[in-house]
Parts: structure tokens; C-alpha cells; sequence
């Protein structure tokens, strides 16, 4: 069982979390099952009432985040990298893992979870559920997945992903934002799928390589982004730093939220353009921006 990113966690969610990893380390008899987790309705993007535990938990295995449709930070980035994980499981989608997208705003209605899904691309085995604001606060206790002060934060909920077998009473907790090819290999082997072909040694494992911009455009934006393979959720990047003004481009990805509320015509036409999906609010600093705008200047002019 591996257990990450515990940080300030209210005492009910640390003891929901603990009560989740011990299912996986105390050898009990009885799994975590229907005796824990709440049996609410949720209801999916396309209006399916469903109970939590026995229809969507029993038996099964799932990876379990929560979002909200309006959020303008970390659920567009988490939601564009979970589509990538959820291409590389392929077939095994809604067949060996089910994944689940939980709406903690409660005007979150299935219509705008659907529309929200499909401008990411969504494909079968992932549902966008939402509820009663009370049974969506429970789940969300339950799974760990709730802090204390959340509510204080921009976000409003904690960037994790809770994977877990149910049957077994296993669980771990993730980044949705990790490294696609990374996140789906450890899922896969805490899941125990048995991988095709030969199992590579570590004997045989490349030291790491790249630089800082690389690693920053890798992990903050090529979930939506290319650099010359054309456009994912978002344009491909591939010659901006020639087509936008630097100063543009440094203010746009400062805080791209304020720039699109005052109308920019750029950003105006960009969020009509992808679907309307906002460009989050990455957190970089300067110096990231410039590293990150030398990167894809660099990468351009190759």
C-alpha cells in the first residue's frame, strides 16, 4: 500500500484515509466494503441514478477525484491528464478499472458534467457524478478526500486521486497530475494486472535527463498542450513565442483567469475556439515563465 501527499488533513478525513490503508497492511478478515462507504444516489452525466457503494464500488476497481465544472485551476489539468491514463488502459476501461469524477459543487447538474467531459474528450468507462451537497460531502470523507481548510483554498479541494481495489479493501492515493505513463504503470501493478511481454530490469533503467523547462512543460502543460503534433485540448504551441507577444504570453500564463474576465480578445477567442476550456492557473512563477517561454522558443526553432 502506498499512501501519499498527507498534509494538514482534517481528523475525519485522516482517519477515513487510515481506515482505507489499513484494509491494506492489517491482514482483516473483512475488507472495507458496505458497512464504510455511504450507499447514496449520485446521479451520472447522462441522468442514470445510481447507488454509490453497491453500483458503482462493489467488486470493482476505481480511481475516485472530485472536480467541479467552473474550476480554473487544477480540475482541466487533472481532468486532460486522466484522459491520457485512460487512453493507455485502452480496453481495460470500464471493464477492469472504472474511474470517478465527483462534482463538489452542488449546481454541478449532469448536463454541464456531461458537456464538461466531452470537451475533454471523455471516453467510455468514466462517469461525472453529482448529488445532494450532504451525501457528496460524506463520500468525500470517506475517501479521504476532504480536508479541513479546503474551503479556505482557491481550489477548493485537495488535487488527489484515490485508486482502489474494493474488493480486496486495498487502496493508495495519487497525483492525477503525475506523469500519464507513470500513473498508469503504478495503478496497473498495485492492481496486479499482469503486464505483456518482458518485465524490464532496473539494471536496465535510463538515468534521468532534461532540464528544468523541459520538465516544467511536461508536467504543467502537456496534458493539454504540443509542441508540433498538433492540438490536444488546447493549441498546439509549436512557434508561439513567434506569433504572441512575450509580454503577452508571460501575463497569460501569470493568471490567465484575470486576463480572459477582462475580455482579452486572444483569450476571448482561444476559450471559444477549445471548447471553452479555461487555461488554468498553474502557479508559476517568473522565473518559470521565462524558463518555460525559452523552452518552447527553443523547441520551436528546432
Amino acid at each position: 500500500m502506498i499512501c501519499t501527499g498527507w498534509r494538514r488533513w482534517s481528523r475525519a478525513a485522516l482517519a477515513a484515509a487510515a481506515v482505507l490503508c489499513a484494509g491494506a497492511t492489517s491482514g482483516a478478515a473483512t475488507p472495507w466494503g458496505a458497512d464504510y462507504f455511504p450507499n447514496v444516489p449520485v446521479t451520472t452525466q447522462d441522468g442514470r441514478t445510481l447507488r454509490f457503494y453497491d453500483d458503482l464500488l462493489k467488486g470493482k476497481s476505481v480511481a475516485v477525484l472530485l472536480f467541479y465544472t467552473s474550476c480554473k485551476d487544477v480540475c482541466p489539468l487533472e481532468t486532460a491528464n486522466l484522459v491520457k491514463v485512460q487512453k493507455l488502459f485502452g480496453e481495460r476501461m470500464g471493464r477492469d478499472i472504472f474511474f470517478y469524477s465527483i462534482a463538489i459543487d452542488p449546481w454541478d447538474t449532469p448536463r454541464e458534467n456531461k458537456a464538461y467531459a466531452q470537451k475533454f474528450g471523455v471516453g467510455p468507462g468514466w462517469l461525472f457524478l453529482s448529488g445532494k451537497e450532504a451525501d457528496i460531502q460524506l463520500i468525500a470523507r470517506k475517501l479521504g478526500l476532504s480536508r479541513s481548510f479546503d474551503a479556505a483554498t482557491r481550489d477548493g479541494h485537495a488535487a488527489s486521486l484515490m485508486v482502489g481495489n474494493v474488493a480486496k479493501g486495498t487502496w493508495m492515493r495519487n497525483s492525477p497530475m503525475d506523469n500519464p505513463q507513470f500513473l498508469a504503470t503504478t495503478i496497473a501493478n498495485f492492481l496486479g494486472w499482469k503486464r505483456e511481454g518482458a518485465t524490464p530490469s532496473y539494471a536496465e533503467a535510463r538515468p534521468l535527463t532534461g532540464s528544468k523547462s523541459q520538465y516544467l512543460f511536461q508536467s504543467r502543460c502537456s496534458a493539454c498542450h504540443t509542441i508540433g503534433e498538433g492540438d490536444r485540448v488546447g493549441p498546439d504551441l509549436l512557434g508561439v513565442t513567434s506569433r504572441r507577444e512575450r509580454a503577452w504570453l508571460a501575463r497569460y500564463l501569470a493568471e490567465p483567469e484575470q486576463v480572459l474576465a477582462e475580455g482579452d480578445p486572444i483569450a476571448t477567442r482561444l476559450f471559444a475556439r477549445y471548447k471553452q476550456v479555461r487555461m488554468p492557473n498553474l502557479d508559476l512563477g517568473r522565473d518559470d515563465i521565462a524558463s518555460l517561454l525559452a523552452y518552447l522558443e527553443a523547441r520551436s526553432g528546432k
